[in-house]
């Protein structure tokens, strides 16, 4: 008996290809699937491990801030080192650093470097008042019989700070958990500053996040695998319409129509739901971007800061050397100590007044006031010609000293900060050669004109005015958040009834802010 006939040769021959298909398409998908959760397993442990690396980041990063504000306040306050020190433990007593966290500074006053029974007092630590004051010990073990302090303190001796992990008492709970902790010597006070974040705290944030993409992936590969089938089902249909009448495929052709017609109908069910989540995502969004644009206008003050006390720094540096040198040889005399004292006020004096001149800055104020424009950028160059400078960035300064002014002063010096901020990083990012900023002036009939004008090239961006708009940047993730342009064209354009515009000259951008002579 044949197989093969006649007869039955074209359904042999649809079941042979419904069989290769089949095979062929099964194959792809579990090799597809397969992949897929191979290489999420890969990507979720690279990102553990570089999520563990950015919170060790954090902790230092939240160390070393408040030994910036405590090295700030040692130098703009006259008042006892006892009495700094208790400032510092009530700050330190009320600080955290992540909303809804087990985060906490801890800090210990160092007797003996070296260890032992009473090798510090503990002075902060919210977690544990009932030690707080107390003389306490390296030879101390957590519930894994390691002697943590023990471990942080050969290494501060080494490097002056610690990660160290080890198990220790949770807030508000009596459970001890893996801890994770970042120790800094601060070597003026002799205290070692800490802050620790709970591990099981880092495993439920990378939890949610696996969770996230693990739903992501999962909804990835069911729409793959619909896919494949839908292929499958395709060949099979083609395979079997190719055996069958006009008529037939016709009213296949209508039910697939009607199947069509059904999910779309469910899609527009479903719509307004996704409207709504997009919506709330996207507001979620915008915070993260605030947030971060409060960040940086507070790293860019502190850099400024740092810029322009380098300088005065390195000369009081240099008069106490010279002090030193000559007590060391018996020939300070008098007049050369007071010669000194009077060069070393000149360069305290001068520090402090930068110091009032961030104040200042930063200080809301929302009465008018009238000033002259060339004070203005005297102010703001006071606070930015350092790091101007470090960057070699040549600034022009063309201003006719009578113009004046009367409105909002702090927002309009926080416009023009805005303003040289851009084209400091463009000129930066675009490596210009003898990169430069052009400031001019003119009045007309009841406004101010000033111009801020770089030679980086202009904007590539069509039209110009979109980088006024909220949040858009040229800028990577990390450098830009597109609020300062959008703040700045906010307050000139209504707060101060004016016009922020923008061109392109044959050398780069050049801004103008256009505001009355007088603000009524």
């Amino acid at each position: 008996m044949k197989l093969i006939t006649e007869k039955n040769l074209s359904r042999i021959t649809i079941y042979i290809f419904i069989i290769i298909m089949s095979s062929m398409i099964f194959m792809i998908t579990y090799f597809y699937v397969k992949n897929t959760y191979e290489d999420f397993e890969s990507e979720m442990k690279v990102f553990k491990e570089e999520y563990y690396e950015i919170k060790k980041k954090t902790l230092k990063k939240e160390v070393d801030t408040v030994l910036d504000i405590l090295n700030y306040n040692i130098i703009k306050t006259d008042i006892s080192l006892k009495e700094q020190k208790a400032d510092a433990i009530r700050l330190l007593n009320n600080i955290r650093f992540e909303k809804n966290k087990s985060n906490y500074f801890f800090v210990y006053e160092i007797n003996n470097i070296q260890g032992g029974d009473e090798f510090a007092k503990l002075l902060v630590n919210p977690n544990r008042p009932d030690i707080v004051g107390r003389l306490i010990s390296t030879n101390f073990k957590d519930s894994n019989g390691i002697k943590f302090r023990e471990n942080f303190l050969k290494d501060i001796r080494e490097k002056n700070e610690s990660y160290t992990q080890y198990t220790y008492k949770k807030p508000g709970s009596v459970e001890v958990q893996q801890k994770l902790s970042y120790f800094k010597y601060y070597k003026q006070w002799n205290w070692v500053l800490a802050v620790g974040v709970y591990i099981d705290d880092i495993d439920k944030e990378i939890s949610l996040k696996r969770k996230h993409l693990e739903s992501r992936i999962k909804r990835q590969v069911g729409q793959n695998v619909v896919l494949f089938i839908m292929f499958l089902s395709l060949g099979i249909l083609i395979s079997i319409l190719v055996s069958q009448k006009i008529e037939e495929v016709l009213k296949e052709y209508e039910n697939k129509v009607k199947a069509k017609t059904q999910e779309l109908e469910n899609l527009n069910k479903t719509l307004e739901n996704k409207v709504k989540d997009e919506i709330e995502k996207n507001r979620e969004k915008e915070q993260l971007l605030v947030q971060k644009s409060k960040f940086i206008a507070l790293g860019e003050m502190i850099s400024n800061i740092a810029h322009q006390w380098r300088q005065p720094l390195s000369e009081l540096s240099s008069i106490l050397m010279f002090i030193k040198f000559k007590h060391s040889i018996n020939a300070l005399d008098n007049e050369t100590m007071q010669k000194k004292a009077n060069e070393a006020d000149v360069v305290l004096d001068y520090m402090s007044h930068t110091i009032d001149d961030f104040r200042n800055f930063f200080m809301p104020k929302k009465e008018k006031e009238e000033f002259y424009l060339s004070k203005v950028i005297d102010s703001v160059m006071t606070i930015v010609s350092s790091s101007l400078e470090s960057d070699k960035i040549n600034v022009d300064i063309n201003i006719d000293k009578n113009i004046k002014l009367r409105t909002y002063i702090n927002e309009y010096e926080q416009v023009i900060l805005n303003i040289l901020k851009n084209a400091k990083d463009a000129l930066i990012e675009k490596n210009i050669d003898n990169p430069e900023i052009k400031i001019s002036a003119y009045e007309e009939d009841e406004y101010v004109v000033l111009f801020i004008e770089d030679n980086a090239g202009g904007i590539t961006v069509e039209p110009k005015g979109k980088i006024f708009e909220p949040y858009f940047t040229t800028k990577d993730d990390s450098n830009g958040t597109g609020i300062g342009l959008y703040m700045s064209k906010i307050i000139v354009d209504k707060n101060m009834k004016g016009k922020l515009r923008v061109r392109n000259t044959e050398f780069g951008a050049k801004f103008g802010i256009h505001t009355p002579k007088d603000l009524k």
